[in-house]
């Protein structure tokens, strides 16, 4: 029979996207999970599955790195990047957000991102 040790407490992330945990600073970072950087991979599934974007505008872009967009069907979604995102992009910019992939572009910037 097998003697059963006690599991470790664990901490409560419910505030945190998941891609959050663990960094401390977008500058330094080289993570390719969601909300991190965007990997050859996710930008190439991403470009391979055009029927996945949605046209969205953005509502709020806060130095936090979440961003608030409403897509043009109403729906509202609350995303985040690692980096503040209130520098690329403001309110009232058109995106497409992927719903697949989690790539948010603006422009030419693509910007991977997590839901929320």
């Amino acid at each position: 029979m097998s003697n059963r040790e006690p599991h470790a407490a664990t901490q409560s992330h419910a505030d945190r996207v998941m891609g959050m945990r663990g960094c401390e600073a977008h500058a330094e970072c080289s993570s390719e999970r969601p909300g991190h950087g965007v990997s050859r991979i996710q930008a190439r599934l991403a470009e391979a599955t055009p029927s996945k974007w949605v046209d969205a505008i953005v509502l709020d872009a806060g130095e936090d790195g979440f961003v608030t967009i409403a897509s043009l069907d109403g729906d509202i979604r609350r995303l985040w990047h690692h980096a503040p995102a209130g520098d690329a992009l403001e309110a009232g910019a058109p995106v497409a957000w992927h719903s697949v992939y989690g790539v948010l572009a603006h422009g030419a910037e693509r910007l991977s991102v997590a839901d929320a």
